[in-house]
């Protein structure tokens, strides 16, 4: 994975799904896909796997899952745990576009 402060300190926002395969009840991928099909380029989606990178998540104090984030140029600009639809998500992160 690349490092963290590379994928965050961008110009366009990121949105940041931290999840774990263990408690995947509420599968988030094809919600990110249908947020990264509208967002286009104008916006990065990843999904981080908190159990494959401990340190960050602890660094972050990510207890829940799933959680979200949304950075800009570096800075957290939002954070929700919780299952959140992708409209929402969508219309978040066009705040920061």
């Amino acid at each position: 994975m690349a490092k963290f402060g590379e994928l965050i300190g961008v110009v366009k926002p990121v949105l940041i799904d931290f999840y774990s395969d263990w408690n995947d009840a509420e599968n988030t991928e094809d919600t990110l896909r249908d947020v990264a099909a509208a967002l286009g380029d104008r916006a990065k989606v990843i999904k981080i796997d908190i159990e494959k990178n401990e340190t960050l998540a602890e660094a972050l104090r990510v207890k829940g899952n799933p959680t979200f984030m949304i950075y800009k140029n570096g800075e957290m600009k939002w954070r929700q745990t919780g299952v959140q639809d992708a409209n929402t998500l969508i219309g978040l992160v066009q705040q920061y576009v």
